[in-house]
């Protein structure tokens, strides 16, 4: 089984996407925790953690793994340091210790923060981390997905590498998205934008791939 980083486990998607691997056959998540004391909710289901701050240095957080999901934020509070230089650390990080695959959780409006109405800093800095991304020469998927609520699942999404629609998705159904693109053969070297739509997850990402 792949060791896959989470950084930003503690968040709602990402405490999703750990859920998501540990029921893997393939992965196993290991959580990327700030504080001593959100150990226990990871340890009483038997997921591993490891300490790390995206504000301080985190080169020994990507030792032993192989691939990493970027799903932090932080709210809006500190985007240049969390939201772009921390993604930017991890991802130099990434590149020294060979990871064989970086998913990035970014957003929609990210391709071009000057023309968005509102949250300019916040595209900002997922903008920045994204294009530090692309010219890594890692193995990468940026997705972007539209506003995220907390409904149920749907299993279904329209994907797009540019929609021309705004709209929301569910945050479980990203936290699949994102773990689906871990997959060797899935979404290499690729960015796309994502909604709450028609088609399976799986059967849109198997023709992202294809394409």
């Amino acid at each position: 089984m792949e060791k896959i980083l989470v950084a930003g486990a503690t968040g709602t998607t990402g405490n999703i996407i750990v859920n998501l691997l540990q029921e893997s056959q393939y992965f196993e998540p290991i959580a990327m925790i700030r504080k001593e004391e959100q150990r226990e909710q990871f340890e009483s289901k038997n997921i591993k953690t490891v300490m790390a701050d995206l504000e301080k240095d985190v080169a020994h957080a990507v030792e032993g793994m192989d691939k990493v999901i970027f799903a932090a934020g932080s709210g809006g509070k500190k985007v240049v340091e969390v939201d772009q230089e921390g993604a930017k650390k991890l991802i130099d990080a990434s590149q020294k210790h060979n990871i064989k695959k970086f998913v990035m959780l970014s957003s929609r409006g990210a391709d071009a923060p000057s023309n968005a109405e509102d949250l300019q800093d916040y595209l900002w800095a997922k903008h920045n981390a994204d294009e530090h991304l692309k010219k890594s020469n890692l193995n990468y998927a940026i997705v972007r997905p539209g506003t995220l609520n907390n409904n149920d699942a749907t299993d279904h999404i329209v994907l797009t590498d540019k929609l021309e629609k705004k709209g929301e998705i569910p945050r479980a159904d990203v936290a699949q998205v994102l773990s689906r693109v871990l997959h060797d053969d899935v979404a290499n070297h690729s960015t796309f934008e994502i909604l709450e739509g028609d088609t399976l997850i799986g059967k849109a990402l198997e023709q992202k791939s294809e394409s």
